[in-house]
């Protein structure tokens, strides 16, 4: 069990594996920056071990959704960049300066209320705005348009004393400027190509009014592995950080670029907690909606919806590894309990050791395998995991990171 923790279940998280998958991103990238993106908690693993792995392993940026997960960063002593990547809102912008977050803008309200706190930094000796506006250039989710691009740069850049306007120099830095990409995942899609040109007449229309970010970025992790072009001054890694291509088609494209396969960071692991011989024709779970074909082994796992395992998995063919066996979810996955047919004979007992994502003996199941049975991603499989499922981290500097042991 994991010190804490009075049930057998585990997410184990290899430090290592997100360490050496971003030195390879950095290496493929070089001189471009990158970016570790370690929103939603690390995408399930744990954002503040996470974010120190990915500086480890050659990150000099981070990533965040909201400003509390920068707080969180900054409160565990982390001080590089943490990139805010949506606009907050204007009640949270001190709060962010106040942490030394760099904050994302895109609308008319957000720029004034980002230049009324560096109004009253200006007056109280508070911390400097550091500020990325960013636009949108096909996505349609957030951003700028680009033809009102240029005039909240203008603002933003005319207080910040950048183009003459002075009143702000020293308060407020308009630093960066930034686009997001809808189908870099799709390698053969024009669309990135019209994209990354829209952000390209951005970026000129801003330089002839005197406003030049000293970095802009485009790509996240398809951006960066598939379209060199889009790599920019900095990329915006996260689910190639947690060793998954973003698209599993990429697979072979990503290993040729990198040299080498990324690695999977995160395992689900239990064991058996109670085992029965059941007959043929017997029904399991709610519903009774799973019937064994023949005598069977059945063993019960201590995992279920509520810590991420979806309920629809064993109706798709969910499987779970036993003694290096692929095994059957069998019947409807509970909220705290899942079942599985082990078939006949099986040497099964109470104790045994199980492996819901990762690797046991010769096999393995990822996120991928998950995702690709309910019909979905796996940065969702990842990102579902319960909170109340504990994360045990292993490799590099996992002790210091309040690793729990078993």
């Amino acid at each position: 069990m994991v010190e804490g923790h009075l049930r057998p279940a585990r997410a184990e998280v290899d430090l290592d594996a997100i360490a050496d998958n971003a030195a390879l991103l950095r290496r493929l990238v070089a001189p471009t920056a990158l970016s570790a993106v370690v929103k939603a908690d690390g995408y399930g693993h744990g954002a503040v071990p996470v974010a120190l792995a990915a500086l480890r392993g050659g990150a000099t940026w981070l990533a965040v959704a909201l400003v509390e997960e920068g707080i969180e960063l900054r409160q565990a002593g982390i001080e590089a960049p943490v990139l805010v990547l949506g606009e907050p809102e204007p009640d949270a912008m001190a709060e962010a300066v106040a942490h030394r977050l760099t904050l994302t803008v895109y609308t008319a309200e957000g720029v004034d209320a980002l230049i009324t706190v560096a109004k009253q930094a200006r007056a109280t000796g508070g911390p400097a705005s550091v500020v990325h506006l960013k636009v949108d250039t096909g996505m349609h989710r957030l951003g700028a348009d680009p033809d009102e691009a240029v005039a909240l740069a203008a603002r933003l850049a005319e207080f910040a004393g950048d183009s003459g306007g002075g009143g702000g120099a020293g308060v407020l830095r308009l630093e960066g400027l930034w686009t997001h990409l809808a189908v870099a995942d799709e390698p053969d899609n024009a669309y990135t190509a019209d994209q990354l040109e829209r952000f390209r007449l951005v970026r000129s229309r801003l330089a002839e009014a005197g406003v030049v970010p000293a970095v802009v970025h485009a790509a996240n992790s398809a951006g960066a592995l598939a379209h060199p072009g889009a790599r920019l001054d900095k990329v915006r890694c996260g689910i190639s950080v947690y060793g998954y291509p973003p698209n599993p088609a990429l697979g072979p494209l990503v290993t040729q670029a990198l040299g080498q396969p990324l690695r999977p960071a995160l395992s689900l692991r239990s064991r058996v907690v109670l085992v029965r011989e059941l007959d043929a024709q017997e029904r399991l779970s709610y519903g009774l909606r799973y019937r064994l074909g023949e005598r069977s082994v059945v063993a019960t796992v201590p995992l279920g919806y509520a810590d991420g395992v979806p309920r629809a998995l064993s109706a798709a063919g969910g499987e779970v590894l036993i003694g290096g066996r692929r095994c059957r979810m069998a019947g409807t996955i509970t909220m705290d309990y899942l079942m599985v047919d082990c078939g006949p004979d099986a040497t099964v007992a109470t104790g045994d050791d199980v492996v819901l994502l990762g690797r046991q003996g010769d096999e393995v199941i990822s996120a991928d395998d998950w995702a690709a049975r309910l019909g979905t991603i796996s940065y969702e499989v990842l990102t579902g995991m319960g909170a109340r499922v504990p994360r045990v981290y292993v490799g590099g500097r996992a002790a210091s990171v309040g690793g729990g042991s078993e």
